[in-house]
């Protein structure tokens, strides 16, 4: 019998996340270490949740998701133009450098450093991943019996 992921299903399994080109953006495998979550734990979205919904010890599976389904598209909203005097003085500032800001209420959120042009630096703080499509393949390693779905019964 075959322990299938539900809702609270503690799961390890290995992950890799590829662009349109076929590069790697992220890969637990690359890392050598799986990784390991509670279905519904927030740590993924409900799309790569959903994703995993059903899937069983062993399963091996590929998904194509579109920008709206993985990391959502870019949001105008999220590039804000600031003066270089707002940066520290000896930061060497460079396209494509991500940057930790803190936030009104003391956490930090990545800016990823989009042109600088004169006193004038465009931070971008929509995902890095954000208005691209992407392909998620999984390998499912270990589904926790104890909080997964009932398991499947062949009669």
């Amino acid at each position: 019998m075959t322990k299938q992921i539900g809702a609270q299903s503690e799961v390890v399994f290995h992950f890799t996340i590829k662009l349109e080109d076929g590069s790697v953006a992220d890969s637990t495998q690359l890392q050598g270490k799986p990784a390991k979550l509670t279905m519904g734990d927030g740590s993924l979205t409900p799309t790569f949740e959903a994703c995993l919904m059903g899937l069983s010890e062993g399963d091996s599976h590929s998904f194509d998701l579109g920008p709206d389904d993985a990391f959502g598209p870019v949001n105008p909203n999220n590039i804000h133009y600031m003066d270089r005097s707002k940066f520290a003085t000896d930061m060497t500032l460079e396209e494509g450098a991500i940057v930790a800001f803190t936030q009104p209420n003391g956490t930090e959120i990545p800016g990823i450093l989009r042109n600088i042009a004169g006193d004038s630096v465009t931070v971008d703080f929509n995902h890095p991943l954000a208005g691209h499509g992407v392909t998620f393949e999984v390998e499912i390693l270990t589904v926790d019996s104890a909080a997964s779905a009932p398991e499947s019964v062949t009669t």
